[in-house]
């Protein structure tokens, strides 16, 4: 059944402002760990907004990695699956990719293309204010556990996933001048202090 679902894995968010990249970061955790068939598609959505439109349109099934004010402490992660994803979304939006993001599966919905199937896997930031940092301490450890409910939820659907060896090559999902190693070495931090509150 799997071979028949088209499935896209995508992460989205700024990678500039620190822990609004954690969507990004995740999906490149799991495409650098495991190899999938011709139907999973990974993708760093990351602020494409309405762009996605036909990447979501061509979806049986869609799980969306983000960094989502949930109200809680930050580092937590929560779940949220079909219908409830786009009312989490918009909820507390903490920045435009969230708003566009939200347009797009309503376009989606208005075309009768909506996944049939969604998930969302969310983690509460914590700093949404320094431009050019990496993930907080409260949140970069959950990459990791993003990963693994990501490959619960693909097992859930009997999609394979084939553990990448270790120390092969993976091509990047994005600009290679942007993955986490490169970016983290080298990226100035600038804390500006006017990012939308987190509560």
């Amino acid at each position: 059944m799997s071979a028949e679902l088209s499935v896209v894995v995508l992460g989205i968010g700024n990678i500039l402002w620190a822990d609004e990249g954690f969507g990004v970061r995740a999906v490149e955790a799991l495409h650098e760990r495991y190899r999938f068939g011709d139907n999973v598609r990974l993708v760093d959505g990351g602020t494409q907004g309405l762009g996605l439109l036909p990447v979501v349109e061509d979806a049986d099934v869609l799980l969306i990695l983000d960094a989502v004010d949930y109200g809680l402490e930050p580092g937590a992660m929560h779940l949220v699956d079909d219908a409830d994803v786009p009312r989490y979304l918009t909820a507390k939006k903490m920045s435009l990719h969230q708003t566009s993001f939200q347009d797009v599966l309503a376009l989606a919905t208005l075309s009768g293309r909506a996944p049939g199937r969604m998930r969302l896997i969310g983690v509460q930031p914590f700093d949404l204010e320094t431009y050019g940092a990496s993930l907080s301490d409260a949140v970069r450890p959950r990459i990791g556990d993003a990963v693994d409910q990501a490959c619960r939820y693909l097992a859930a659907l009997g999609v394979a996933l084939q553990e990448r060896p270790a120390g092969s090559p993976v091509e990047p999902l994005g600009p290679a001048s942007v993955a986490r190693a490169p970016y983290e070495d080298g990226a100035p931090r600038v804390d500006v202090g006017f990012a939308m509150e987190v509560r």
